[in-house]
């Protein structure tokens, strides 16, 4: 399912999403400007290495700024173009700011922890989606009856629908744990974090509320 947008009005301008936006996709042009062996320094460097997280501590945060391809990139910052700015209107841009990075967290956290146990901890991890995810956990639980027009597949087509926020994002999270499970026994073969998409989502959802701004009214 790609989301094409929200049908959900916001009234701020989201100047932290637009930021982290702008900040990833400036990051990934200097990614793709590099040679190859200099590319590979570099994510080594600033990607996150369950191994060596205690020696390279800042590269929990860098991580989540950069990513591993184009396909990578365009989805990771189109989920967030459109679910970004109504969590920031609702959160502040400070606060959106600060859930933004402990989803992000929460999301290395999880995955670092499958890398040990089921193998893949000298895989260097990168990529905003963990923390994304915590953004669209966040929206279902402030959003959850919000109008979501997507492209759903429907058998060998695809068709525009639109979706209730809990129905497409439910779906959305239903995915990622299935593809999580189905594919653990290779997670040290790298490929897609998918346990960063679930603990993002789950670090997300339930803690939203500390972030919540006052004045307002849960839909």
């Amino acid at each position: 399912m790609i989301p094409i947008k929200d049908l959900n009005p916001h009234r701020s301008f989201p100047v932290v999403n637009l930021g982290i936006i702008a900040l990833c996709s400036a990051l990934w042009l200097y990614e793709v400007s590099l040679p190859k062996e200099e590319l590979n320094i570099f994510v080594y460097e600033y990607g996150l290495v369950p191994a060596q997280v205690l020696s390279n501590p800042h590269t929990l945060l860098t991580h989540m700024f950069l990513h591993g391809s184009w396909l990578h990139i365009i989805g990771n910052m189109w989920f967030l173009w459109v679910f970004g700015d109504n969590v920031e209107d609702r959160l502040g841009r400070f606060k959106y700011l600060a859930f933004y990075i402990l989803s992000g967290l929460g999301a290395a956290f999880l995955q670092t922890l499958v890398s040990f146990i089921f193998g893949g901890e000298e895989v260097p991890m990168v990529g905003a989606s963990g923390a994304i995810s915590g953004v669209l956990g966040a929206y279902l639980r402030l959003f959850p009856h919000a109008r979501i027009l997507a492209l759903v597949p429907v058998f060998i087509f695809l068709a525009f629908m639109e979706l209730p926020a809990f129905l497409f994002i439910g779906m959305w999270f239903l995915i990622q744990l299935i593809n999580g499970l189905v594919f653990l026994p290779f997670a040290g073969m790298g490929g897609v974090a998918w346990f960063a998409h679930v603990g993002g989502f789950l670090v997300g959802y339930y803690f939203v509320r500390l972030f919540y701004r006052k004045g307002f009214y849960y839909m």
